[in-house]
């Protein structure tokens, strides 16, 4: 017999067509993976992005379906995936110059965050060895300022 180890849920919540690039997200979105619940709120309540308030709702909808579907409590959750994909692209057309036209692009998103019950999830990076610390930064030896100006001064003496 094999033995299961019980799967933890993990909840997620989407917003489609969100009107903002998919490239715009992203930046956000990685500030808050592998975070706590309430310490990825505060990241984006102090982010100056306007896509912040968009993915302030996909987690606040992702929790609370945490907490009705699932019993979970929402300050114990871990945001376990933050993605943001490509939507459709709204294509729009401005007049230019001599009966030109120019398309303009109006992109969207899917935002989709998942919450998991546990631990936060980031990973923490090792302090840096007490040698690297001690070496002396490396610098470019003066000798090459002075052997640029020298072959000048070599024709101006002959």
């Amino acid at each position: 017999m094999s033995v299961v180890a019980p799967q933890k849920p993990e909840v997620r919540a989407e917003a489609k067509w969100v009107r903002v690039s998919a490239r715009k997200a992203r930046l956000v979105l990685d500030h808050i993976r592998g975070r706590s619940v309430p310490e990825a709120r505060t990241v984006l309540a102090f982010s100056g992005r306007a896509v912040a308030r968009d993915i302030e709702k996909v987690l606040h909808s992702a929790v609370s379906n945490a907490e009705s579907n699932h019993n979970l409590n929402g300050d114990e959750l871990v945001v376990s995936a933050a993605y943001a994909d490509e939507g459709p692209t709204i294509k729009r057309w401005r007049a230019r110059a001599r009966g030109r036209v120019a398309r303009i692009r109006k992109r969207t998103c899917h935002i989709t965050i998942k919450v998991a019950p546990g631990a936060a999830v980031r990973p923490v990076a090792p302090p840096p060895a007490a040698e690297e610390e001690a070496k002396p930064r490396k610098r470019a030896p003066a000798k090459r300022a002075a052997a640029k100006r020298a072959p000048a001064r070599r024709k101006a003496e002959a």
